[in-house]
């Protein structure tokens, strides 16, 4: 299990996208499936928000990006902060923070993961994402260590009976008692 880097997750979206590429997709305007993600983020990572769309839209799943979104202020105000208030409680089933060096630093994203953790903690809908720097350093806080986090199982590693866990990608739990819960991410957003 591990988190991924910025590269890794680059060429995951890339991948993902096929031919299509990565190019202006964050900007267009969206409809948003039943289910939808409210992706927390610093606006120095625009290129990586694109990848998330890339990677979750690919999941079948919506993801919310304030900075895409038109009904928003030009200049960011206290109706901005009710405006993403509203899409984190009402108006996004899940919540992720994309937890890059530079996400983990923002006092939005900071402010953003309190309202999340108030009211998406103990239902299950909460999760970040981390991106480790490409020499795989990463600064995440400690608090950041209680919530479930989205990593890449690459099939070599086995659970706490000793099973063998698939590849692929999954939200591992906190750890309890020495063992660690998770499920695979495909099922975590369909709950």
């Amino acid at each position: 299990m591990s988190i991924f880097t910025e590269q890794e997750f680059r060429n995951i979206a890339i991948q993902k996208a096929g031919f299509k590429g990565l190019g202006g997709g964050v900007n267009e305007t969206r409809t948003f499936s039943k289910s939808s993600i409210f992706l927390s983020h610093s606006h120095n990572d625009k290129a990586k928000i694109e990848q998330a769309k890339i990677f979750f839209e690919n999941l079948g799943i919506s993801i919310y990006v304030d900075w895409a979104d038109q009904t928003m202020p030009e200049r960011t105000n206290g109706v901005t902060a009710q405006n993403i208030k509203n899409q984190i409680i009402k108006l996004n089933d899940k919540f992720i923070l994309l937890a890059t060096n530079n996400a983990v630093s923002s006092k939005w994203c900071n402010w953003e993961v309190g309202i999340a953790d108030t009211y998406k903690l103990f239902k299950d809908k909460i999760a970040i994402l981390p991106l480790a720097d490409n020499n795989r350093h990463w600064t995440g806080n400690e608090y950041l260590q209680i919530y479930p986090s989205i990593e890449l199982e690459n099939g070599n590693n086995k659970n706490n009976i000793g099973l063998p866990i698939d590849a692929g990608y999954y939200v591992f739990y906190p750890s309890t008692n020495n063992t660690r819960s998770y499920v695979k991410l495909e099922d975590w957003l369909k709950k």
